[in-house]
């Protein structure tokens, strides 16, 4: 933008800068011309007896033909005015006009210079526009001295002419050339920009996980930043797997210790009930451990597959009564994180739908460029006002909610806050039961 601004800004300057450039000469030369003029006539009048003699013809033609654009005029003072036109006083009588202003009334008001100085300017002539050069002279003769004004006047529509054809071809020539500029600037502009773009490109891969890692095939002033973020990825990806596989270790080890407590006969009902609660509690927090929302920014998940995978398994698990679930899911949405998370999510909202449900479970899902929103319907009871209020309060016992709602609900949580998203639970409008909706929002 700063570069077409400099194209559309000094292309404009340089147009107006030479169109009076060129205006000034064309002025220059026409003073020339009547000066010229000027010295033509003075040349060949004479002042006999203080009355002026003009040859009946001039050498310039034009000032023989009648209303030819070209017009002289002399008036004349004599010795008792002669100190008036030093003075430059006006009001002298015409004593003489060329036969090519036969037929126009004189001009009132001529210019009247001071002896030895040239006037340039405009008059106007039966309505239209002209240029007239002026100056005063004195002649001495053999009655005394007498002073004379010559005035040049020509049509100022053949310089005009001329000052439109440049106009026209100057403007011309400079749209052709900004058009060029503009062009070639624009292609350029693309060439250099190009790495960029394709930089900017693998990056959005990467961030939806089409892709791992960038190419190399850059210019020496982005190898840097490639070969960094290329580091950066793989020891991120590296850490990532290597923490998950100890939380996996972590997770056996704890497992089968509680596994040989629960099948000992002599426990009573509290310390069963004891030994489960640390069960859930421990896949609880390494199911939060494990989540890659930490390090989502450059992960990409597309939600139709998952959503497919989760609707036949859930399908086949809840066979009786027949369920329904249906989706409305298009098949280019990404969730901005992790798979397995994503997994976590869907499977548990979706897992307690279907055990309230009655027979339809409604899932959805849509994007914009800044969000991405998800949400399960069922047309089960529903969730009460009062567990609304509760049900996404820590310390909430997950199991008691009716039909199953609440299972799951403190991991899913903590899975959405971890991504910055917001977990809502509403009354469906379409099915009757319960609606939760997911938010998240999505970088760019």
């Amino acid at each position: 933008m700063s570069a077409l601004l400099v194209i559309l800004v000094l292309l404009p300057l340089i147009g107006i800068t030479l169109n009076d450039a060129f205006k000034q000469q064309v002025n220059s030369a026409a003073e020339s011309e009547l000066s010229a003029y000027i010295y033509s006539i003075l040349a060949v009048a004479e002042v006999e007896n203080n009355q002026l003699q003009m040859p009946e013809l001039l050498l310039e033609n034009q000032f023989n033909t009648i209303q030819s654009g070209l017009y002289a005029f002399i008036s004349m003072s004599v010795e008792a005015d002669v100190d008036d036109q030093k003075n430059g006083t006006q009001g002298n009588p015409l004593a003489w006009y060329s036969d090519s202003f036969t037929g126009f009334n004189p001009p009132q008001n001529l210019p009247q210079p001071a002896i030895g100085i040239k006037k340039f300017g405009t008059i106007s002539i039966e309505g239209r526009p002209h240029i007239i050069q002026s100056f005063s002279a004195s002649f001495e003769h053999t009655s005394g001295t007498a002073g004379l004004t010559l005035h040049i006047i020509k049509d100022q529509a053949e310089f005009q002419q001329q000052i439109n054809t440049f106009n026209r071809t100057l403007w011309s020539w400079l749209l052709f050339l900004t058009i060029l500029l503009v062009v070639v600037q624009l292609a350029w502009l693309l060439w250099t920009l190009k790495p960029l773009a394709r930089f900017k490109k693998e990056l959005q891969d990467v961030e939806n996980g089409v892709a791992t890692q960038l190419s190399d095939r850059y210019p020496s002033e982005l190898q840097a930043v490639g070969h960094q973020l290329n580091a950066l990825l793989l020891t991120e990806q590296n850490q990532r797997k290597r923490y998950r596989n100890a939380l996996s270790d972590l997770a056996h080890s704890l497992k089968t210790p509680l596994a040989v407590i629960q099948s000992q006969k002599g426990l009573n009902t509290s310390s069963m009930e004891q030994v489960s609660i640390i069960n859930r509690i421990i896949s609880h927090q390494l199911k939060r451990a494990q989540s890659a929302a930490g390090s989502s920014w450059h992960l990409g998940t597309t939600v139709a597959p998952i959503v497919d995978q989760l609707v036949g398994a859930l399908a086949k698990i809840y066979q009786t009564p027949v369920l329904k679930i249906s989706t409305e899911v298009t098949h280019d949405l990404v969730f901005k994180g992790d798979a397995a998370d994503l997994t976590e999510i869907l499977g548990n909202l979706l897992d307690n739908a279907c055990k309230a449900a009655e027979g339809k479970v409604l899932l959805k899902a849509m994007s914009s460029k800044l969000e991405l929103i998800i949400s399960i319907e069922d047309d089960g009871p529903g969730v009460s006002e009062d567990q609304e209020s509760e049900i996404f309060e820590r310390g909430m016992r997950a199991d008691s909610y009716e039909q199953g709602h609440g299972i799951g609900l403190a991991i899913v949580r903590d899975l959405v806050d971890s991504y910055g998203g917001f977990l809502s639970i509403e009354r469906s409008e379409s099915l009757g039961g319960a609606k939760f909706s997911i938010l998240f929002k999505q970088t760019t």
